[in-house]
């Protein structure tokens, strides 16, 4: 597994005829919105005219992806190869192409040094020994026919052969083991006659668990996946495949901090690409690829063989270690002054920022807390990445924050640091403002003050006093990359928003419908977009939130998000997904 945990980023192809009239790949017969009949007329329509394997190639290796892992046949049975198994249906055979478009496209991969990963359905509705067919019509129960069984068993292990033989696979990617129990599927059979041709192969977990990693699908995880090995599966818009209406897509920088986000949590990000039925790719999907490329190129060492990083206590956003671990990185998706981390025991040698070497500057205070300058720093459009070096294996201990008291933080220079200060206290469940004399809007405020007490930092609590007032303890590790708090009843979520940030906030795991979103002390009702979330599934999707830039506070900007009821998190597990209604 050593090559797959070091890649860290892999691009999924789905690619076949359901490209033709853009619609969902098998999935739209088998839910009949479409007749059976009419999905395979996509045959004559699937040129592949200008498929060209050498620059799909370049694209994806200059991505900085280190595999790639193509459809080489889909639930609806459709082989891009020149399968010999019994009655398949194929690209070569059976299309306008008339042309095996796997075989190019492989051998251009393995010339460019890059991994190769095949996908392969284990259901195939289309083909007549399989016994399902629609998601309402069956073709035969196999306790009444096991030779009909028997005979798909054989066919699907003839094309397993076929590409372990012709294709010399690095993965295989399965789908669809949830329709049949391993023992019908003879999993454990397959693998071991996998492993014959390659004893090294690398199978995913959808073999009814025979599999060597974990593949969370859509929802980025909350909290880190229990497995060593796991791998995000992602798309750019809503769909696998082409469809030409669906223009939903994530825009490149929130691409970037997804890899940056999955990555933190010691895993591989699968992003997918769905090319057009003759073969080109949509605009869209490749300027994300272009900036992957600008991004991963500049931040090499920050990406390849990384391993999940600090704990939240000690660090509220995303960070992951070196392989030895005499290193981390903090990746930062804000333009701001300055970064803490609290209770790193080894001592550090330098800081930098990763792309530039730009040195920065940093102070080790009380309890081995460190704070970074960043004062002068150029930051990246996307995620900017700081690298701190240590003389010995990291090692973590204890935390104590050495909290500043009220009177300390209000007589802070630096009305910055004094906020910052306040939301951590605010976020660990110590609200200092009890007694102050902190009213709920700000006003008569009846705070004690000194001749040194900070007069902006007295402003920036009155504007936001509703965030302050009587809240409550913020959010767990995973739903937000910073400090947060919660009103009393729970019904308003407030986020700390540091700096500038490079693109729309991301919030994760939050089950509620959302009411309204604002700016907190100016009353800016703001906008939010919804990704990955499947009407029909439990997992919400990944909220991003919009803000402008004119509207942000010099010291720090507060959202506010009011909730349908009290908030529920989703914190589960990430599973592969059985349906697509």
């Amino acid at each position: 597994m050593e090559w797959f945990q070091e890649a860290k980023l892999g691009i999924f192809i789905h690619w076949g005829i359901y490209s033709v009239d853009g619609i969902s790949e098998s999935w739209a017969f088998f839910n009949n919105y479409i007749n059976h009949e009419n999905y395979m007329k996509q045959l004559n329509g699937f040129s592949a005219s200008h498929y060209k394997p050498d620059e799909w190639v370049k694209l994806i290796k200059d991505s900085g992806a280190k595999y790639a892992v193509i459809t080489t046949k889909h639930h609806d049975g459709v082989s891009l190869w020149d399968s010999k198994a019994e009655k398949a249906t194929t690209i070569p055979k059976n299309s306008l192409a008339q042309k095996d478009v796997l075989t190019p496209f492989v051998s251009e991969l393995k010339k460019s040094g890059l991994k190769t990963g095949l996908y392969y359905s284990l259901p195939d509705w289309s083909h007549p020994y399989y016994d399902i067919n629609t998601r309402t019509k069956k073709r035969y129960e196999i306790k009444n026919d096991p030779q009909r069984w028997q005979n798909f068993i054989t066919y699907y292990q003839t094309q397993l052969n076929e590409l372990s033989t012709q294709y010399k696979p690095d993965l295989l990617w399965f789908d669809g083991d949830w329709e049949h129990t391993s023992d019908e599927w003879k999993a454990p059979e397959t693998l071991k006659n996998l492993r014959k041709y390659n004893p090294n192969i690398i199978v995913n977990s959808r073999l009814n668990n025979h599999g060597d990693y974990e593949t969370p699908e859509q929802g980025i995880p909350v909290v880190k996946p229990q497995n060593k090995y796991w791998e995000l599966c992602y798309t750019m818009n809503d769909s696998w495949g082409f469809q030409p209406f669906d223009n939903n897509y994530k825009t490149p920088n929130m691409i970037v901090r997804t890899l940056a986000d999955v990555i933190s949590m010691g895993g591989n990000l699968l992003l997918d690409i769905g090319p057009k039925a003759d073969g080109t790719l949509p605009e869209q999907q490749v300027e994300i690829l272009k900036n992957l490329a600008r991004w991963t190129s500049k931040n090499s060492d920050a990406i390849y063989g990384t391993r999940g990083g600090l704990p939240f206590e000690n660090y509220k956003g995303k960070s992951a270690f070196s392989k030895d671990g005499k290193k981390i990185f903090f990746y930062l998706e804000e333009a701001k002054d300055f970064v803490k981390i609290y209770g790193l025991l080894s001592m550090p040698k330098s800081a930098k920022i990763v792309g530039t070497n730009q040195k920065i500057n940093f102070t080790i205070e009380k309890n081995q807390n460190i704070t970074f300058d960043l004062s002068n720093v150029k930051f990246d459009q996307d995620v900017t990445v700081v690298e701190l070096d240590v003389e010995q294996i990291l090692i973590l201990k204890d935390i104590n924050k050495d909290q500043p008291t009220f009177n300390e933080i209000l007589e802070n220079k630096n009305s910055k640091v004094a906020a910052y200060e306040i939301a951590e206290q605010l976020h660990s469940g110590k609200n200092i403002f009890d007694n102050s004399g902190l009213t709920i809007d700000g006003l008569d405020m009846k705070i004690q003050r000194t001749d040194k007490t900070n007069p902006e930092t007295l402003q920036w609590i009155s504007k936001h006093a509703e965030a302050l007032f009587e809240t409550e303890k913020g959010l767990p590790n995973g739903h937000f990359s910073g400090n947060s708090v919660l009103s009393k009843d729970k019904k308003t979520l407030y986020l700390f928003v540091e700096g500038i940030p490079t693109g729309s906030i991301a919030l994760k795991g939050i089950k509620n419908e959302i009411a309204r979103i604002r700016i907190v002390g100016e009353g800016s009702m703001i906008s939010h977009r919804i990704y990955n979330k499947l009407y029909w599934s439990q997992i919400p999707g990944i909220i991003y939130i919009d803000v402008p830039k004119e509207r942000l506070d010099k010291n720090m900007t507060v959202i506010a998000i009011l909730l349908d009821k009290p908030i529920e998190l989703y914190r589960e597990k990430v599973e592969a997904l059985e349906n697509n209604l």
